[in-house]
């Protein structure tokens, strides 16, 4: 593509020119052609502008995946604002943090969350008003119940208004910021990274041609859109002309199913998940289907051939992030099976020392990333100045990932530098658990850390120093944990010690409780039987 469309309403135009009518995106009910995402846009965007909302201003965004997501985000793209999107397992200080941090002036929300509202001091965030997404499934014409927002946020809450008169796309440029899509904060709280216009597209171009997209593919995913996975999808079938399905959630039980119900030919897993599928037990549906491959990152090695023996579907492992791409690939018959692969035309990468010197082929060090199109990274963390000089020193990406290259050029993932965990799919920051752990009036000190799970990813454990006199209550504490996080981010495992392992300079040394790990002593939610409840 040519510069100039390298924007998203400037993507959708060009593809609208040559073939309107070609469908594009599914989910729910919903089925847009790219005329209509367009016309959409438009209309969502004159929605906003009457609102009040301007260019580069921040629109929140909680829900799950259903159709009024994606009309928000392009609404706001073809505006100039910025979409803020929310993971919806986000609680109390969490989902305030996120609001407070990006300055939303507009909160977008399913009924179903319109509850964790109530939680959210409005002193504390520059919120105006709350769109409630489906207010109209209450009734015809009826104004959504809001109550449970809570009386201050149900003042301010109305039903998301129809689109309004279409007004012209802004007049923007690939690096202008399209969206904050929040990662894993790792010695601070989680860090809005900043994603300009030809981030995503470039991510959606990459993507195709890494899983061989055409335009007669369907791509079906049931991860959700407020991670880059999915959000990546729509700009794989934008660019490539496929069609993207958006499934509410993943299952186990209904995933094939799913996939052949939609005809699907294009899947997403992600590490943990083809284990869950594995364990299931061989079944017909699992051959019942016209996938072909899936983008999986993070499954073990050992697991490819067997998925593909009983399914037939070809796993792409590669490794990527939200502040970058898709950038290193291991695709079948290229000879990089059994590790993240081989590094991606358009990139550049560096295994690196402390001082980011290069290392020699077979040394572990950080994995330092470059983009040689402008805007194929992001361009920084929202509001964090010095964490973006940090992360991007030298002119090169920090990952904070340890990997080594071999002399072929294959890299293999050894560990995180960081101390994030990564569960289920989902980035953890350890230091916003520990803030809430400290938080409970019978913890001196806490220190959380990843442990590896039967399901390749990692188990959130827990190391508790007691308050003088006073006793924890295991099961107390994950109920006191599960109204505050996200569900994937209560502990698993419990240890309570005397005291925690640090440094000269009074560090935690995490590594010595990562050694350690799961003991005798250890108390396991699961194997007490202690359920989490799923909210959302």
């Amino acid at each position: 593509m040519p510069p100039h469309p390298r924007t998203v309403p400037g993507l959708l135009a060009e593809r609208a020119a040559r073939e309107p009518e070609r469908p594009l995106f599914a989910c729910g009910d919903a089925s847009w052609s790219i005329a209509r995402a367009e016309s959409l846009a438009a209309g969502h965007a004159g929605a906003l502008a009457a609102a009040g909302l301007a260019r580069g201003e921040r629109v929140a965004i909680f829900s799950g995946n259903r159709p009024e997501f994606m009309r928000v985000f392009l609404g706001c793209a073809w505006l100039g604002a910025v979409a803020v999107p929310v993971n919806v397992a986000c609680r109390g200080p969490q989902l305030q943090y996120y609001l407070a941090n990006s300055g939303a002036r507009l909160l977008c929300v399913e009924r179903a969350l319109l509850a964790e509202l109530a939680q959210v001091d409005p002193a504390a965030v520059a919120l105006e008003a709350v769109w409630v997404m489906d207010a109209q499934a209450s009734a015809p014409g009826a104004a959504p119940d809001v109550s449970a927002a809570g009386p201050h946020w149900a003042a301010r809450t109305v039903a998301m208004p129809a689109p309004a008169a279409p007004v012209e796309p802004a007049p923007l440029a690939p690096g202008d910021t399209v969206a904050i899509l929040y990662t894993s904060g790792t010695t601070g709280p989680s860090k809005g990274v900043c994603c300009p216009h030809a981030q995503l597209i470039a991510w959606g171009e990459h993507t195709a041609r890494l899983l061989g997209v055409t335009r007669d593919d369907v791509l079906c995913t049931t991860l959700p859109l407020f991670h880059v996975n999915a959000l990546n999808g729509f700009f794989q079938a934008l660019s490539s002309g496929a069609r993207q399905v958006v499934e509410p959630r993943f299952s186990v039980s209904a995933f094939w199913p799913t996939m052949a119900r939609h005809g699907a030919t294009v899947g997403y897993l992600l590490g943990a998940m083809v284990p869950m599928l594995l364990a299931r037990g061989a079944a017909a549906d699992e051959r019942g289907h016209r996938l072909r491959i899936a983008l999986a990152p993070g499954v073990p090695p050992a697991l490819h051939a067997r998925f593909r023996e009983r399914t037939g579907v070809v796993l792409l492992e590669g490794y990527g992030s939200t502040e970058t791409n898709f950038v290193i690939a291991a695709r079948p018959g290229e000879g990089a099976e059994g590790t993240m692969g081989v590094l991606q035309p358009g990139f550049s990468a560096r295994v690196a020392d402390a001082n980011d010197v290069e290392l020699p082929p077979g040394e572990a060090g950080e994995l330092l990333l470059r983009a040689d199109a402008p805007f194929a990274f992001a361009t920084g963390y929202w509001g964090m100045p010095q964490q973006t000089l940090e992360a991007w020193r030298n002119l090169w990406f920090h990952t904070g990932d340890r990997v080594v290259r071999d002399a072929e050029g294959r890299f293999r993932f050894v560990d995180r530098l960081k101390d994030a965990i990564r569960r289920r799919g989902e980035n953890i920051s350890s230091h916003e658990v520990e803030q809430v752990l400290l938080s409970h009036p019978s913890i001196a000190a806490a220190a959380v850390f990843p442990v590896r799970s039967e399901l390749a990813e990692d188990e959130v454990m827990v190391a508790l120093v007691p308050r003088t006199g006073a006793a924890i209550d295991p099961v107390e504490l994950v109920r006191f944990c599960e109204t505050r996080l996200p569900h994937f981010a209560v502990p698993r495992y419990l240890d309570v010690v005397d005291d925690l392992p640090r440094t000269e300079n009074g560090k935690v040394r995490k590594v010595v409780l990562r050694e350690r790990g799961v003991g005798p002593s250890t108390w396991d939610r699961e194997a007490a039987g202690v359920v989490v409840a799923r909210r959302r």
